[in-house]
């Protein structure tokens, strides 16, 4: 009787929560630090995200490594509000503050998504120096307008008007399509939590309509002088951004290895973490 109890409860959401703010001049940016020995590394999320995606990845890194997390302004616990720069250029010079406020110095960093645009621009055009960089499923360069993201550049004011409940549908569905496994009990609701109710919604569509190719072409010619050990990853089953986007970073920036892992979609965090740690601390 217990077990049947059991297994017919809700799922719980797993909880998550940074403790620490930097409160730069465009609005406080929450982070939080795993471990106090050896080198410091920085996991960078992407978009509609956070760094709740690396809740599993963070403290088993802690282990040996100072492993620093934190959402983007305008993404997870971080600040929301109407006028924000959203822009990659201005998330890569408010990483850039973020790294420099924290006094770390040629830290490693990972990141995946826009993340990975984040993390190149704040090499390439901020001058931050990073002592290698893990790149994975990530927008780097290229064309990479398309999809749903595309649409709604396209149309933000079409979907800044959707009833909630259509919001929600969409945005879940969003979710689900950036992994190959599927999400485990609880973790959808804490991906969707901030971007519902009626600020959420708006800082949904504030953070996607304010994303560019401009922005990646700024430095795409760059990418071939990068001097530091480059690690790429790609699940093969990427809907977001298919493996042809790992390909052409793969042919645009110097690397010493590129891995491809079958059955993991855009988030490897969910649906490949054992191999992605793996290649995180080899080093």
């Amino acid at each position: 009787m217990d077990s049947v109890a059991q297994s017919t409860m809700p799922p719980t959401t797993p909880t998550w929560n940074l403790d620490h703010v930097f409160r730069h001049a465009d609005g406080d940016i929450r982070w939080r630090q795993f471990g106090e020995q050896g080198p410091p590394i920085v996991l960078v999320h992407g978009t509609p995200y956070s760094s709740f995606l690396w809740r599993d990845i963070a403290p088993a890194l802690a282990r040996t490594r100072r492993v620093i997390v934190f959402d983007h302004l305008g993404y997870g616990q971080s600040d929301k509000s109407e006028m924000q720069d959203l822009t990659l250029a201005a998330q890569a010079r408010r990483f850039a503050a973020l790294l420099s406020y924290l006094g770390v110095e040629r830290p490693r960093v990972a990141a995946n998504d826009i993340g990975g645009a984040i993390t190149l621009r704040a090499l390439l055009v901020e001058g931050v120096r990073f002592s290698d960089m893990t790149l994975f499923d990530c927008v780097s360069g290229g064309q990479w307008e398309g999809g749903l993201f595309g649409q709604i550049r396209q149309n933000p004011e079409v979907f800044a008007q959707l009833p909630g409940y259509a919001h929600r549908a969409l945005v879940a569905s969003h979710l689900r399509h950036a992994t190959y496994a599927g999400f485990r009990p609880g973790v959808l609701d804490a991906y969707l939590a901030p971007w519902l109710g009626e600020a959420g919604q708006a800082a949904f569509y504030r953070q996607y309509r304010q994303l560019s190719e401009a922005d990646t072409d700024d430095y795409s010619s760059l990418l071939g002088d990068v001097d530091i050990p480059v690690r790429l990853l790609w699940g093969c089953d990427d809907r977001i951004l298919p493996p042809r986007h790992g390909e052409w970073l793969r042919d645009h920036i110097r690397h010493e290895s590129m891995t491809w892992i079958e059955n993991a979609g855009h988030l490897l965090q969910e649906d490949a973490p054992a191999q992605l740690l793996a290649v995180l601390e080899q080093a």
